[in-house]
């Protein structure tokens, strides 16, 4: 079940730990995607705290945001560019998409199949898709102050599995929030600490989210019928049309 856009922009917004949490997470999504111009950038569910960097030099940025979350305006001050959509039917071209990415749509969705079809639709030849889920294995899954702690957390042999059964292909894994998901000064004030610790040392120190950069599957059209062209025919075949062999004792 998806969380109400109150909830969420209040904790990115007006919370001190959902600041640490966005920087954690938008710092990690532009280490892998550094802004370029010309392109159209995407995020679902409510990812527009990671997409402000890319509002400048992108073509077109989209804040999709299902039903049953809501939509807020965003971003603040500008031009909005939030749209509020059916959580499997997104009001967005086939194959517009440059760069898309997912937060708090896939693990919330009750149609987690379905969301991931439409992410493959949308995203263009070439393009790349950000999925970034709650870890099962981290703290912040284990929390409900945040909301990393509702939906379904995934491993990310679990993700992986999942995305390849739609037609993607994992191309990298990251991880952010690997400081606790506490309000005390301490953990807050060191928290970029956590993350750089975190990143060095991941296999012993888990984050709270799982990220995962995956492309399209594109599959080359095979030809059949008459355009199905035999190269090395069977041997067995050999000789078949040709005139029987004379026996010897009838040669003159």
């Amino acid at each position: 079940m998806h969380l109400d856009v109150l909830d969420l922009r209040n904790f990115y917004y007006r919370t001190q730990l959902g600041r640490v949490a966005q920087r954690a997470i938008r710092d990690r999504v532009v280490a892998m995607w550094p802004v370029q111009a010309g392109q159209t950038v995407a995020g679902f569910g409510f990812a527009v705290p990671l997409l402000r960097p890319y509002l400048a030099e992108s073509r077109r940025v989209i804040g999709l945001m299902p039903g049953p979350q809501g939509v807020m305006p965003w971003p603040a001050g500008m031009e909005n560019v939030s749209v509020l959509c059916e959580e499997t039917l997104w009001p967005v071209p086939t194959g517009m998409v440059d760069r898309l990415v997912m937060l708090h749509g896939l693990e919330t969705s009750e149609h987690p199949s379905a969301v991931l079809e439409e992410a493959h639709r949308v995203l263009g030849p070439g393009g790349r898709a950000l999925f970034i889920v709650p870890n099962r294995s981290g703290l912040w899954s284990r929390r409900d102050i945040t909301p990393f702690g509702f939906g379904r957390p995934y491993s990310m042999s679990q993700l992986e599995t999942q995305l390849k059964r739609h037609g993607f292909t994992p191309e990298r894994t990251s991880a952010a929030l690997f400081a606790p998901p506490s309000q005390a000064r301490f953990w807050l004030r060191t928290a970029d600490f956590w993350e750089g610790f975190g990143r060095r040392f991941g296999p012993w120190l888990a984050g709270g989210v799982l990220m995962v950069e995956a492309s399209k599957q594109v599959y080359a059209p095979t030809r059949g019928g008459l355009g199905a062209v035999v190269r090395r025919p069977l041997k067995v075949l050999e000789g078949v049309g040709k005139g029987a062999p004379e026996p010897a004792m009838n040669r003159s």
